[in-house]
C-alpha cells in the first residue's frame, strides 16, 4: 500500500476541515450574527456577522454576559433564561423578538439556540445564531397597520354618515322648522316669546357649530395623515397655554387650576393634538367639578414614556360610564351631548390624537369623590417602534 502523506487536511485525497476552515465560513455569513457562550453564560466566540449586526467590535463583547443582546422588557420577563432552558429540554430554542445593539438602537430577529457538546458529552456551552429581519418586519407591519387603516377608515366614514343623518340634520331641522314658524308668524307673536324662540336657534346653532368642529379634528386623524408633525415640546408649555384659555371659564365657579410639573419634561408629539389633548380632558374636568374644587396636572416618567395625569375633585363616576368612556356609539351621540355636555365626543378626539401620538388614555374614578384621567406620550422619537413578538408568528423560512 502507497503511504499517504502525513497531512491532517488529506486522507485518500479528500479534503478534510479544520478549525479554521469552520470559522472562515461563519465569518462568510454577513446576514447572520453566529456566537458562543460558555456555561457561565459569558459570551466567548463572536463572528464578524454578529459585529455587523450589533456593532460591537469582538474585543468589546468578549466576557461580556448573554443578557447584553436583550431589551429591557426582555430581561424583566426573564427571556434570555427561559431561552436557555428550553434549549437543554428540548435541544433547540427559537423566536422571533427584539434585540438591542451596542447604539441602544432594536432590531427585530430570528433566534435559534442550542446546546454546544463536546465530543465526550460534556458540555461546553451554547450557541445562538440571529438572523436580522428587522426589514421584514417593518414591511409586515406596515402592511398590517395600512390594511387596519383601510377598516378605521370605513368605520369611520359610516360613523360620519350617521351623525351628518341624525346628529346633524334633525337638529338644523328642528331649526329651520323654527326660522320658518317666526318668519311667518312673528308680526302676531308676544315679544317674550319671539325672544325665547331667538334663543333657541342661537343655542341650537351653537350646539351644531360645536359638533361640526369636533367632526372637523375627527376627520383630521384619519384623514389628514400628512398635517401630522410631531417634535420635541416642553410639556409646561403647552398646558399653560390651556389654563390660559381656560382659566375665565374655571373661575366662574371658583375652580383652582394648577400643575405640579417640573420645567425640563418634554415629549415627542404634534403640538397642535397635544394642545387639543389637554384642553378637553381639562375643559371636561372642569364640566364635571363643583364650585370650589380642584383640578390639577401632574406627570411622571416612566421608562420611554411620560405618564401625564389630570386629576380633579369633581362629581366622580361610575364603573359602567368608565366602560363605554372612550368608544360611544354613534346612535347615541345625540344623548351623550346633552348628557355628557359633549364630553363623550371630545375623549373619542382625545383618544384618536394619542393613538396618533402612539399614546393611550385611560381614567380612575370614585363616585362623589372625583376622577383621574391618565395618558401617556412618548419622551422622544423612537429610532425603531417595538412591537409584541407575539404580534408575527415563528417563520424558520425567513
Amino acid at each position: 500500500m502507497e503511504n499517504l502523506p502525513h497531512n491532517p487536511r488529506i486522507l485518500k485525497n479528500k479534503y478534510i476541515p479544520t478549525t479554521e476552515f469552520y470559522s472562515q465560513i461563519i465569518d462568510s455569513l454577513q446576514d447572520y450574527s453566529i456566537f458562543t457562550i460558555d456555561n457561565d453564560f459569558i459570551i466567548n466566540s463572536w463572528s464578524s456577522g454578529s459585529t455587523k449586526i450589533f456593532g460591537y467590535e469582538t474585543d468589546e463583547v468578549i466576557g461580556a454576559p448573554f443578557d447584553v443582546i436583550f431589551t429591557e422588557d426582555d430581561l424583566k420577563n426573564g427571556i434570555p433564561k427561559k431561552e436557555i432552558e428550553t434549549a437543554l429540554k428540548e435541544g433547540r430554542a427559537t423566536d422571533n423578538r427584539w434585540h438591542i445593539a451596542k447604539d441602544k438602537s432594536v432590531f427585530y430577529a430570528y433566534g435559534l439556540v442550542f446546546p454546544l457538546i463536546g465530543l465526550n458529552g460534556e458540555m461546553l456551552g451554547y450557541v445562538k445564531i440571529l438572523r436580522d429581519l428587522t426589514e421584514r418586519k417593518q414591511s409586515e407591519d406596515a402592511i398590517k397597520k395600512y390594511v387596519r387603516e383601510l377598516e378605521e377608515l370605513n368605520t369611520h366614514k359610516e360613523s360620519v354618515l350617521a351623525i351628518v343623518s341624525h346628529d346633524l340634520r334633525s337638529p338644523l331641522s328642528g331649526i329651520i322648522g323654527t326660522a320658518k314658524y317666526l318668519k311667518e308668524n312673528f308680526r302676531t307673536m308676544k315679544p317674550e316669546v319671539v325672544q325665547e324662540m331667538l334663543e333657541l336657534i342661537y343655542k341650537s346653532s351653537i350646539d351644531e357649530l360645536d359638533m361640526l368642529d369636533y367632526l372637523v379634528e375627527w376627520a383630521r386623524i384619519k384623514y389628514a395623515s400628512d398635517v401630522f408633525s410631531p417634535t420635541q415640546l416642553q410639556l409646561t408649555e403647552y398646558i399653560n397655554k390651556v389654563f390660559e384659555t381656560l382659566n375665565e371659564t374655571a373661575s366662574i365657579n371658583a375652580i383652582n387650576l394648577h400643575h405640579e410639573i417640573e420645567e425640563n419634561f418634554s415629549v415627542f408629539a404634534d403640538g397642535k393634538m397635544l394642545i387639543s389633548i389637554i384642553q378637553n380632558i381639562v375643559s371636561n374636568a372642569i364640566k364635571h367639578t363643583g364650585k370650589g374644587g380642584t383640578i390639577t396636572v401632574s406627570a411622571k416618567s416612566k421608562e420611554d414614556k411620560i405618564i401625564v395625569q389630570v386629576k380633579d375633585t369633581g362629581i366622580g363616576m361610575s364603573k359602567e360610564i368608565m366602560a363605554k368612556l372612550f368608544s360611544p356609539q354613534m346612535k347615541t351621540l345625540s344623548e351623550t351631548r346633552k348628557k355628557d355636555k359633549g364630553a363623550g365626543i371630545g375623549l373619542l378626539l382625545v383618544k384618536g390624537f394619542l393613538e396618533k401620538n402612539d399614546g393611550e388614555i385611560w381614567v380612575e374614578s370614585i363616585e362623589g369623590e372625583g376622577s383621574s384621567f391618565y395618558f401617556t406620550l412618548l419622551k422622544e422619537k423612537l429610532l425603531h417602534k417595538i412591537g409584541s413578538s407575539a404580534e408575527i408568528m415563528f417563520d424558520e423560512s425567513a
